[in-house]
């Protein structure tokens, strides 16, 4: 089944939405937007280079430095030699920054919950059902999504 473009428009503005208001809620001053993307980054994809976090956030490469620096002084990730370019250096997640992410996503999860009472048991269900379909499309990327 073929969706229109303004009804995707309407879904990426819908989840925008509400990953916004669950982060504005959950977060509270705790750890900045950008520091919990280059986390997340750095969970789905491992240590890289700074340019490859600016390049994956997006945002500009000074940007990804200013990132990478508070959570580096925060402890949350550090920096090591890049086997392939020793010049050049990665950028690892550490315990803390795992743990640190683990609490936000909780806290967002949290939110969740709370305002999921909001739906009837039928609505929640189809919500639930829907995560494995909004899974495959965000680890898809660039590369086609197959057909069930």
């Amino acid at each position: 089944m073929a969706i229109g473009d303004d009804a995707a428009l309407q879904l990426v503005i819908s989840l925008h939405r509400l990953t916004r208001s669950l982060r504005r809620s959950a977060t509270a001053g705790s750890i900045q937007l950008t520091h919990i993307s280059v986390l997340a980054l750095l969970t789905q994809r491992g240590p890289s280079r700074i340019g490859e976090i600016a390049q994956w956030v997006p945002c500009s490469q000074p940007t990804a430095t200013a990132a990478v620096l508070g959570l580096e002084s925060a402890g949350l990730v550090r920096r090591e030699a890049d086997p392939k370019d020793r010049r050049a250096s990665r950028v690892l997640l550490t315990e803390q920054g795992t743990a640190a992410l683990t609490d936000v996503a909780r806290g967002e999860a949290q939110v969740l919950a709370r305002r999921l009472t909001a739906l009837r048991p039928d609505e929640v269900r189809r919500l639930v059902e829907v995560e494995p379909l909004l899974r495959r499309l965000a680890e898809a990327g660039d590369r086609p999504v197959s057909g069930s």
